[in-house]
């Protein structure tokens, strides 16, 4: 019985709201105290309904009410601490501040279990069992605890809301259908929500099917994920052992030519020395006879003279220096410049190669294309820095602004180079171009080709213009029309005239376009094809003065 009584002081020492002992307590003008942290924080909450009210007998108090602190019941929760009073354990049965209260409870109010539609009344389980116990309630709809249960009741008549108009599509009571909704489209409000609970039971299903497709989706990328991961770590790794060996192919081929090298200079030198001993002995043997002769001359005995000159004036066949062929040092240079030949060689090989490789790469697209940009903010996204290749411009073609800039001049002074075009006066890019890329080409003059090529087009003869042949794809700007070439064939180009062409090339995906560039993009021609390689820019300027520039976009 003590432990009881005990219990009982404890609840009355508790905020309703946070359930704990009460700090620093405050009592509102109904009665009811509260910390004054929990009773502020809950009239924060509510202050845009401009009304106050008790969390527990819902009194409403205009204006909102000044909070003092009570300092007796705050030191008397104090004095009982010191005896052993602690906060009650939480008793989930009452109502907190978020809670819907039952409405019949007197005091500390409980929970509410259910609320009823017809009675607009929230019940906590003891004071919801008339409900189920009398006939007299049988045809009440209870629903879950609602705090909107006002929102029900008509603000006009003071009246359920049992109808609903659909033609100013709200809730109205009975009162209401024939005052001014009089005339209107109403059904029940059980009836349209039966219409639209269909409606959104068919929503439901979609967004259910939306669902399972997406999941569907979700589950097929991530097995595209792993297939790209298994795929590109083989990938990797076939790659590391090929060029692994490809590096130790090189590391023999320099091995064995290092060896040559080194024996045919243990083969040289052996010979020269051999060479340079055969002499040695016959400086000697020169020497020795120059002494000899040297002695004979300055002898003053005649008899002598005469007697030894038949023996010393024959002089011995000798190695004649004209007949030692010296080879300039040029026999390793040649070596060295066959080194620096092949060396080159491979890196074209590896550039054309890697370009390739790069392009398959580029054509690893797993998910369809993306759509073709519309705006020039768009194309921006895929903007490319692009230079002219001064090794393939014909030598009536000066190149300035930083290699960007092609005009018909007179002829330049350059050197011969295997890449540069003869018959045309045509250029192309250094860079290649491959993915998504996008530039556009300022021209003016008599007539320009804008094109993008292969790279091995032939640099000589009439199949080597931009457009003569499968290789080149061309949009002629010549004064106030334009002509697109492909394989030799020409196709009128309607448009608006415009010093100013866009080029967007979608390498994978097979698209090359060609736009007008005004304040809005105009479509001028677009080819759809496959590219078997990497491509490049070029430029075909007639006309003395005639310019093509590649227009800085960054």
């Amino acid at each position: 019985m003590e432990q009881q009584g005990l219990q009982v002081d404890r609840q009355m020492f508790c905020c309703s709201i946070c359930l704990d002992l009460l700090k620093d307590p405050v009592t509102i003008p109904c009665g009811h105290s509260y910390c004054m942290n929990c009773i502020k924080t809950y009239w924060n909450e509510k202050d845009q309904k401009k009304t106050h009210s008790c969390p527990q007998c819902r009194q409403t108090f205009t204006p909102r009410p000044v909070l003092v602190k009570n300092t007796m019941l705050a030191d008397l929760i104090e004095e009982l601490k010191k005896t052993g009073l602690q906060a009650a354990p939480a008793d989930h049965r009452y109502a907190g501040a978020e809670d819907v209260v039952c409405d019949f409870c007197t005091g500390r109010k409980l929970k509410a279990t259910k609320s009823c539609l017809t009675c607009l009344v929230s019940y906590c389980e003891k004071h919801v069992q008339p409900h189920y116990d009398s006939q007299t309630f049988q045809k009440h709809n209870l629903v879950e605890p609602s705090k909107y249960l006002q929102e029900n009741i008509c603000s006009h008549h003071n009246k359920v809301k049992e109808i609903f108009c659909r033609t100013d599509q709200q809730c109205i009571c009975y009162l209401c259908s024939m005052d001014e909704h009089k005339g209107h489209n109403t059904v029940s409000a059980a009836a349209e929500r039966t219409q639209r609970q269909m409606k959104l039971e068919g929503s439901q299903q979609k967004l259910q099917q939306r669902i399972q497709d997406r999941e569907k989706d979700m589950k097929l990328l991530q097995r595209e994920v792993e297939a790209i991961s298994l795929s590109a770590d083989k990938a990797v790794e076939d790659s590391e052992k090929i060029f692994t060996e490809l590096i130790h192919l090189m590391e023999k081929r320099r091995y064995d030519v290092k060896q040559q090298i080194r024996s045919q200079q243990e083969t040289e030198v052996s010979r020269v020395k051999e060479l340079q001993e055969k002499l040695e002995q016959e400086i000697t043997e020169l020497k020795r006879k120059d002494t000899s002769l040297e002695q004979l001359l300055r002898t003053e005995d005649h008899i002598q003279f005469v007697h030894s000159y038949p023996s010393l004036s024959a002089l011995s066949e000798s190695t004649d220096s004209s007949n030692i062929n010296i080879r300039p040092l040029r026999y390793f240079e040649d070596v060295t410049a066959a080194v620096s030949e092949l060396r080159d060689q491979l890196q074209d090989v590896l550039r054309e190669r890697c370009t390739n490789i790069s392009l398959r790469l580029s054509e690893v697209d797993v998910l369809l294309p993306l759509a073709e940009p519309k705006t020039r903010a768009e194309f921006l996204n895929y903007s490319c820095e692009i230079t002219l290749d001064p090794n393939t411009a014909n030598k009536f073609l000066l190149l300035t602004e930083g290699s960007r800039k092609a005009t018909m001049s007179k002829k330049q002074p350059c050197a011969s180079h295997t890449d540069r075009f003869i018959t045309y006066t045509q250029v192309l890019s250094r860079e290649s171009l491959t993915g998504r890329r996008y530039w556009e080409v300022a021209w003016t003059g008599t007539a320009v080709y804008v094109a993008i090529t292969y790279k091995n087009i032939s640099r000589l003869g009439g199949d080597s213009g931009f457009g003569r042949n499968n290789k080149s794809w061309a949009l002629n700007c010549y004064q106030k029309t334009y002509y697109f070439y492909y394989n030799n064939v020409q196709t009128l180009v309607s448009g608006p005239q415009s010093s100013r062409i866009g080029v967007y090339l979608d390498h994978s995906a097979g698209v090359l376009s060609f736009y007008c560039v005004s304040e809005t993009m105009t479509l001028l021609h677009r080819v759809q094809t496959t590219f078997t390689q990497s491509l490049h820019l070029g430029f075909c300027v007639f006309g003395y003065g005639t310019t093509a520039e590649i227009c800085k976009l960054k």
